[in-house]
């Protein structure tokens, strides 16, 4: 199922229009005066589903996930629904969660090779996000801004992959539960962390993945080492997403911090979608930001 902006409920009938796609890792659902549409990723356990799409209940997604006892797993878009999301457009860009997490790259790579066959002279670009939520978040709105400015598509692709060699991200995991459940993280390791009320404090690897930089103690210290690591990283400023795992405190916090320490900056709250709410769990905040 595809989630489309009102403005383009209907397929576009102008095939040189661009559209913008992501998986629903971006968390985004509707984009305002471009044509956007996403595909979703889906999270299984014991003979539960649940599809990351408008009207997903995360809440009563986390409190069964809780619940549940053993393994769970999700499954990223089939080439097929990215082929669906291309269909009828000679310029597209595509954003997706990390390669290091998903295949979701993969199975979009595959449909733009698939669709550039039987359209040579259709323009499809992937973007790897090497992330999740917000940093996707910052790439579409980088795309968008250079298509409502009338630029062509080629002019930004290059600023967009240019723009993304200046975006970071860090995560606060309060629980390790599910990536243990998920086979990312020791079982004994989430159960520690868990008793000791343990932050981790990550950030992405050179291959996307989750890389710990920090452990520490409670919440207060959480939020001062992530605004500490932003500083360290190059943040001055500029626009910021925040995304929360059921935990809108924290986030509100963690923007009061922000605009102290960082004049001028924009901090955006949203609420994670099941994708990230999964792998963030419950209390997790994903922070995508821009360096100098």
């Amino acid at each position: 199922m595809l989630e489309n902006d009102a403005n383009s409920s209907e397929r576009h009938e102008n095939t040189m229009a661009i559209r913008i796609v992501s998986d629903s890792s971006s968390d985004l659902l509707a984009l305002p005066d471009v044509d956007y549409c996403t595909v979703p990723l889906k999270i299984m356990f014991g003979s539960r589903e649940y599809v990351d799409e408008a009207g997903t209940d995360v809440s009563k997604m986390m409190h069964d996930l809780q619940q549940h006892q053993g393994p769970s797993t999700t499954s990223c878009p089939n080439v097929a629904e990215w082929t669906d999301a291309f269909n009828g457009y000679d310029e597209i860009f595509a954003v997706t969660i990390s390669s290091g997490l998903s295949a979701s790259y993969e199975a979009a790579a595959a449909a733009k090779d698939a669709y550039c066959k039987i359209n040579p002279s259709a323009k499809v670009h992937i973007f790897d996000s090497h992330a999740t939520g917000p940093v996707l978040r910052l790439i579409i709105e980088k795309l968008r801004a250079g298509i409502l400015a009338g630029k062509s598509y080629d002019d930004i692709k290059a600023e967009a992959i240019e723009y993304q060699k200046k975006i970071r991200i860090l995560y606060s995991l309060e629980s390790l539960g599910n990536l243990a459940k998920n086979g990312r993280v020791n079982m004994a390791v989430a159960r520690i962390a868990e008793v000791l009320n343990i932050r981790m404090i990550g950030h992405a690897s050179d291959e996307g993945k989750v890389d710990i930089l920090h452990k520490v103690r409670g919440e207060k210290r959480a939020l001062a080492t992530i605004v500490k690591e932003m500083a360290a990283r190059g943040c001055t400023g500029g626009t910021v997403f925040i995304d929360h795992c059921l935990n809108n405190n924290a986030a509100n916090k963690l923007r009061e911090m922000m605009e102290a320490s960082f004049p001028g900056i924009a901090v955006h709250l949203e609420s994670c979608g099941a994708l990230c709410s999964y792998y963030a769990d419950i209390g997790g905040l994903i922070i995508g930001y821009e360096v100098n």
